[in-house]
């Protein structure tokens, strides 16, 4: 398989090809994604919850997305790897936005992703002219869980789709080379898709989009303590690993480990 890059990625939209993403966030799972034939990684900033335990993304700092950045992208052979701006990495000027999004490039990426709409315009004009590809969120954008009281679905009144729409359309105005939408009625990501040039990738948004994304933990069923309507685990490593830590634990204090067999003679 070569190597997935921004200009295939956008061609699968072209050729009606299903784009397929998961996160990543150390070498050991990027192997065996791209094992599995995965062609897109996201270092998320989902790593906040399900790697560092905490309830949101927001206190994840560039330090952590550099460091995991470079786990993904040393391990990556093929895979296209595109890392999240954290919370305030881009936000405060639009210098600020290129030069952290080029730490990242300068850790491995091919591209970073970045929350909002029309308030991001111009940070996403600058990277792009700078030749740093980027990947627009819209949706519900983690990063402002508190102006929305929650992880909740966002674009269901018609002033709101209308809104996204519009946003998507600036975003794909100013460079960026796709989009993710997250937790939108299916039919509003199907009107953004067909809408767009750029590919769509839908966490939450149904199946009218060009891709899906889905964070790992996830859908490994190793991460349960969030379930989401639009969550499918496709399998349930957790209660693998339950099961097998206790028969260690069993085993040691029983005396049946280690055995001779597992002993250095």
């Amino acid at each position: 398989m070569a190597r997935m890059t921004v200009p295939a990625f956008q061609q699968y939209k072209r050729e009606g090809k299903k784009l397929i993403l998961v996160t990543a966030y150390d070498a050991l799972f990027t192997k065996i994604a791209e094992q599995a034939g995965i062609e897109t990684i996201l270092v998320g900033d989902s790593l906040g919850v399900v790697v560092q335990g905490k309830p949101d993304t927001l206190s994840v700092t560039m330090e952590d997305m550099l460091y995991h950045t470079r786990l993904v992208a040393g391990a990556a052979q093929r895979a296209l790897v595109i890392a999240d701006m954290p919370f305030l990495s881009y936000q405060v000027s639009v210098e600020e936005a290129v030069r952290n999004a080029g730490r990242l490039l300068q850790a491995g990426a091919a591209a970073v992703k970045l929350e909002g709409g029309a308030a991001v315009v111009d940070r996403v004009q600058a990277m792009t002219r700078f030749g740093i590809p980027v990947v627009g969120h819209l949706g519900m954008t983690p990063q402002s869980v508190h102006q929305y009281g929650g992880y909740k679905v966002q674009g269901k009144q018609p002033e709101q789709a209308d809104a996204l729409l519009a946003d998507a359309k600036a975003l794909e105005a100013a460079g960026a080379f796709a989009l993710v939408l997250e937790a939108i009625p299916a039919t509003l990501a199907k009107t953004v898709t067909e809408s767009l040039a750029i590919p769509t990738i839908g966490i939450g948004a149904g199946a009218h989009c060009d891709g899906q994304v889905l964070v790992l933990y996830d859908l490994l069923g190793l991460f349960d303590d969030i379930a989401p309507k639009f969550l499918k685990p496709y399998a349930h490593l957790k209660a693998d690993a339950l099961q097998a830590l206790r028969r260690y634990k069993e085993e040691v204090e029983q005396g049946k480990y280690p055995t001779d067999a597992e002993s250095y003679h």
